[in-house]
């Protein structure tokens, strides 16, 4: 069994809760990435789904993503 098969990832744009305000978690996560990356972010302006793309996107970035574990 693949990771893929025990641990499923839906889509963001899948996420029936993807249009409700960025949480906190998130929030914190985003400017740690953002800030480790030289980048800005308003995380308050981003839906859940829109934050969850935007920390993959910075995660791979900076080689912090799940693919290096």
């Amino acid at each position: 069994m693949t990771d893929t098969q025990r641990n499923p990832q839906k889509d963001p744009d899948e996420w029936i809760t993807g249009d409700e305000p960025v949480t906190g978690p998130q929030e914190s996560y985003l400017n740690t990435l953002a800030q480790q990356a030289g980048e800005d972010v308003d995380p308050e302006r981003l839906t859940k789904a829109e934050a969850s793309k935007k920390i993959d996107e910075l995660q791979e970035r900076s080689g912090r993503g799940a693919q290096g574990s």
